[in-house]
C-alpha cells in the first residue's frame, strides 16, 4: 500500500520509493529508505500535508509525495497472518513482510520487434507467450512470475517498439506503462547483431531516467559473424550493465537477473544517471523548458522533467496534450502559454543554429552519441558470416517479382490441403470413439431426459466439434512456422501493392493472415498499423477471413455433400471468396466511408530463422488447449441448452422436434431464410452461432437437419457461415480497439446483411441453372 493510505497512529515499514530524479533523491535523503518504520502523527487541518515520525524525528509530507512511498502496514500484515502470530511481535513481523515485499522486483521488458524480448519472457518464466519473427506479435502486455537468487520477479512483456514517440499505439502504450506503472527495473533487450538501430530506443529510455539493464541478445550471431565490442566500456558510456545473452539457449540469463538485482538494490557502480549531451543550443532549450516543468510538483514527481522537455522540443502531441490537460485542471492557462512560448523560442534557436528542426536535430544527436559510443567501445562488424546471406538467397525466390505470388499461393494451398487430407485420419479415429461412447451410454442407461441429454446434447454437440481438433492443430502448426520463420513479414512485403489498391497498408496483411487462426488476436494485431484509417478498414474486413472456428462447420458440410476429389477445392473456394469479398468491401470502405491519407509502408524484414521444434509445438498446443477449453465451456453449455430447447416444449416434453421450443423458434425465423433454401434446423444453428462459430456445428450435431439438403443448399449455407456476424468475442475486441461500439455494430450488421445477400443470390441463380 502507499504511505498516504495510512491513518493517524498507524505504522508501516518502507518497502521502496517511486518517482524520478531529484524528487526521489530528496525523499530518500530525508530518511524514507527501505526497512525504516514510519508512523503517522497528525493531519493538517485541511488534511494535507501530513506529519510523520521516522528515524527519531518528525517530518511533514504532502499526500501527493506520500503516494510515491510504498509501505507494509500493520493491517496488511494482519491480513497475511493470524493475530496469534503477530501478537507481541508486530515490529519484527512488519520488518519481515517489508523484506519479503522488498524482494519482489517489478521488471518491464522493452525492446525492438524481433529482438528476442518475448523469448526472454518465456525462458525466464516458463510462460507461453507467442513468439513470432515479425513486428507486432506482442500486441498487449503479458505478465508472468520468475524466481531467482531469493527474489521474485514480476515480468511484464511490453509490445515491441522502435522508439518512444507517439507514432504508433504500441509506442504510446510502452511509455505510458513506464511512466504510470513505474517498474523497478527495465530490461532493455537489444539485438546485438544490429546495435546501432537498437540502441536508439536505449537513448530514449535513458532520457526517461529509468533504472535499466541491457541484454545484448542474439550474441551467438554476433560472435559467429566475428563482431568485436568492448562491453565494459559501452556499459560505462550508457551508464548501465550490459549482459551478453542468447535466449534460445538461456545463455546469460542468470547474469542478467543478477544485474537486475544489483541495480534494484542500488549497488554502487552498477548504474549511474546519464544525460546524453545534445549540443549547446538543444541543451540550453531543454534547461529553459525544464524551469517551467520543475515548478509543477505533480509533473516533477511523476516524470523526468528532462524527458518531457525533450519531448516538447520534438513537438510530441501526446506530451503536449497531457501537460495542457493538467494545467487546465489546475486553472493555469497562462503557465501553458509561457511553456509553449519557451518551447517555440528554444526550437527556433535550434533551427537557426543547426539548420534542422528540433526533432531532427535531437535524432541526429542521438545517433551521433550512439556512433561515438560504439567507436569508443571498439565496435567492429565482422565478416565471418553474413547474417542476411541466406536470407537474400531465399528472398530471391520467395519475394521475386514473378515467383513471389505463385509461391505464396502454393504455400496456402499446401496448408489447406494438408489440413484437410492429413487431418482426416485422426479425425475418423476420434469420430469413431465419440460414436462408440454415444452408443455405449445409449445401451447402458435407461431411457429418459438424462440419457437424452448425455447422448444427444453432450456427446452429439461437443463430440461433433471435438472431432475437428486434428485439423485445428495442423492449421495452427503451419501458421506458427510461417510466423516464426519470418515468412509472414515477406508475405506483407509482396502483398503491399495489392493491399494499397484495396485502400489498406501492407502491414494489414499480417492481421488478415492471423485471422485464419482466430479473429480476436488478429483484431488486436492491427495496433501495429500506424494509420488509423487502415487500422479501421482492416478490422472491418477481418471477419471475412475464415477463422479456425468455422473449420469444423466446413469439414462437416463438405465431407457430407461433396465427393472426395472436390472437397479440397470447395474448401479453398470458401477462403478465396472471403478474400475476394474483403477486397471489394475494403475498397468500398476506403472510397466512401473511411477516408484519409495512408502512412508509408515501413516494416522491418528480419532475417529468416529456422523455427525451433519446441516453439512450434508449444504454440500449436497452446491453441489446441484453447480449443479444448471451449469444448468444456461455452460449447458444452450451448449444446446442453440447444438440447433442452429441442427436448422440451412450452408445456412439457415435446412430442417431436418441430413442436419443441427450438422448433417453434426455427419456424418463426424460417421466412427470413427462405430465399436461401435453408430448413429450420439450419436457421436455428446460425442464430446460436452468434456466440461462437463452433456452436453452429454442435447445434447441427444436436438437431440434425442435413439429411434433406442438396449440395447447392449446403454450399449456400457455407457461404452464410463464412460471411455473417463475427463471434461475440470479435465484436468486443473491435469495440476495445476502436474505443467505440459504433464500429463493432457496423461490423456485425454489414457482415450479416452481406451474408444474406450473397447466399440468397447464389441459391437463386443456382436453382435456375440446375
Amino acid at each position: 500500500m502507499k504511505l498516504s493510505e495510512l491513518k493517524n497512529g498507524e505504522q508501516g515499514v518502507i518497502v521502496k520509493v517511486l518517482g524520478h530524479g531529484g524528487f526521489r533523491k530528496r525523499i530518500i535523503e530525508m530518511g524514507f529508505i527501505k526497512g525504516q518504520t514510519v508512523e503517522v502523527l497528525q493531519n493538517a487541518p485541511l488534511q494535507d500535508p501530513v506529519k510523520y515520525r521516522i528515524m527519531g524525528y518528525e517530518v511533514s509530507l504532502r499526500r501527493q509525495e506520500a503516494e510515491q512511498v510504498v509501505v507494509v502496514s500493520v493491517s496488511e500484515a494482519h491480513e497475511m497472518e493470524s493475530q496469534v502470530v503477530l501478537q507481541g511481535h508486530e515490529e519484527d513481523y512488519l520488518q519481515h513482510r517489508a523484506l519479503q515485499q522488498r524482494r519482489t522486483i517489478h521488471v518491464a521488458l522493452v525492446g525492438n520487434p524481433n529482438c528476442g524480448k518475448t523469448s526472454l519472457f518465456n525462458f525466464a518464466s516458463g510462460a507461453h507467450a507467442h513468439v513470432g519473427n515479425y513486428s507486432g506479435v506482442t500486441v498487449d502486455a503479458a505478465e508472468a512470475h520468475a524466481q531467482m537468487f531469493g527474489y521474485e520477479f514480476l515480468l511484464t512483456d511490453l509490445p515491441g517498439t522502435y522508439s518512444l514517440s507517439c507514432y504508433s499505439p504500441e509506442e504510446l502504450y510502452v511509455r505510458k506503462h513506464l511512466s504510470e506503472q513505474m517498474p523497478d527495473v527495465v530490461i532493455n533487450v537489444v539485438d546485438a547483431s544490429n546495435l546501432e538501430r537498437n540502441l536508439y530506443l536505449t537513448t530514449q529510455l535513458v532520457d526517461m531516467n529509468v533504472r535499466m539493464v541491457c541484454a545484448l541478445n542474439m550474441y551467438d550471431e554476433f560472435e559467429r559473424r566475428g563482431d568485436k565490442l568492448d562491453i565494459p566500456t559501452l556499459s560505462s558510456l550508457f551508464g548501465m550493465p550490459m549482459i551478453p545473452t542468447s535466449f534460445k539457449t538461456g545463455r546469460g540469463l542468470k547474469e542478467l537477473f543478477r544485474a537486475v538485482i544489483q541495480v534494484y538494490e542500488g549497488k554502487q557502480g552498477t548504474s549511474r544517471h546519464l544525460h546524453i549531451n545534445y549540443g549547446h543550443e538543444i541543451e540550453q532549450g531543454i534547461s529553459h523548458i525544464q524551469q517551467y516543468l520543475k515548478a509543477d510538483e505533480h509533473i516533477r514527481q511523476r516524470y523526468s522533467t528532462r524527458y518531457l522537455a525533450i519531448k516538447l522540443l520534438e513537438h510530441d502531441s501526446d506530451v503536449l496534450q497531457y501537460i495542457g490537460q493538467h494545467l487546465a485542471e489546475e486553472h493555469r492557462p497562462e503557465d501553458r502559454k509561457q511553456l509553449l512560448q519557451a518551447r517555440d523560442v528554444a526550437a527556433a534557436r535550434v533551427q537557426e543554429e543547426t539548420g534542422s528542426d528540433s526533432e531532427t536535430a535531437i535524432m541526429d544527436a542521438k545517433y551521433g552519441f550512439i556512433n561515438g559510443a560504439l567507436k569508443e567501445a571498439g565496435y567492429v562488424t565482422g565478416t565471418k558470416e553474413d547474417t542476411y546471406r541466406t536470407t537474400h538467397r531465399i528472398d530471391h525466390i520467395l519475394s521475386h517479382k514473378v515467383w513471389g505470388f505463385p509461391v505464396f499461393f502454393a504455400i496456402l494451398f499446401i496448408m489447406f490441403q494438408t489440413t484437410f487430407m492429413l487431418g482426416q485420419y485422426p479425425m475418423d479415429w476420434i469420430d469413431a470413439g465419440v460414436e462408440w461412447l454415444g452408443e455405449w451410454i445409449g445401451t447402458t442407461m435407461e431411457d429418459g431426459p438424462l440419457r437424452s441429454m448425455l447422448v444427444d446434447g453432450v456427446i452429439g454437440g461437443v463430440g461433433s466439434v471435438i472431432v475437428f481438433l486434428p485439423q485445428i492443430l495442423i492449421l495452427y502448426c503451419f501458421i506458427s512456422i510461417m510466423e516464426d520463420s519470418g515468412y509472414m513479414a515477406r508475405a506483407a512485403f509482396i502483398m503491399d501493392k495489392l493491399m494499397h489498391k484495396m485502400g489498406l497498408h501492407g502491414k494489414s496483411f499480417i492481421p488478415l493472415v492471423m485471422g485464419f487462426g482466430c479473429n480476436v488476436p488478429a483484431v488486436m494485431a492491427t495496433r501495429t498499423i500506424e494509420s488509423r484509417r487502415s487500422r479501421l478498414i482492416t478490422m472491418m474486413i477481418l471477419p471475412l477471413m475464415s477463422c479456425s472456428a468455422r473449420l469444423p462447420i466446413y469439414i462437416m458440410i463438405i465431407g457430407t455433400f461433396f465427393a472426395v476429389e472436390y472437397q479440397s477445392w470447395i474448401m479453398i473456394s470458401l477462403y478465396a471468396i472471403g478474400i475476394l469479398l474483403s477486397v471489394v468491401v475494403s475498397k468500398v470502405f476506403s472510397s466512401f466511408i473511411i477516408k484519409g491519407d495512408d502512412t508509408p509502408f515501413v516494416m522491418e524484414l528480419p532475417p529468416y530463422r529456422f523455427p525451433t521444434l519446441k516453439a512450434v509445438v508449444r504454440h500449436t498446443w497452446e491453441k489446441g488447449k484453447e480449443y479444448l477449453k471451449k469444448m468444456g465451456g461455452i460449447i458444452l453449455v450451448a449444446s446442453i441448452l440447444v438440447w433442452a430447447m429441442g427436448y422440451f416444449s412450452f408445456t412439457g416434453v415435446a412430442e417431436s422436434m418441430e413442436t419443441s421450443i427450438i422448433g417453434r423458434m426455427g419456424q418463426a425465423v424460417a421466412p427470413v431464410f427462405a430465399p436461401q433454401g435453408f430448413n429450420w434446423q439450419l436457421d436455428v444453428s446460425l442464430i446460436t452461432g452468434v456466440g461462437a462459430k463452433e456452436i453452429v456445428a454442435s447445434s447441427i450435431g444436436v438437431l440434425g437437419g442435413l439429411e434433406s439438403l442438396t449440395p447447392l443448399q449446403a454450399y449456400c449455407y457455407l457461404l452464410f457461415v463464412l460471411i455473417y456476424f463475427p463471434c461475440i468475442a470479435t465484436v468486443v475486441a473491435i469495440k476495445n480497439e476502436t474505443g467505440s461500439w459504433r464500429w463493432a455494430c457496423v461490423s456485425a450488421v454489414y457482415t450479416t446483411c452481406l451474408a444474406w445477400v450473397v447466399s440468397a443470390v447464389v441459391y437463386q441463380i443456382g436453382s435456375l441453372l440446375c
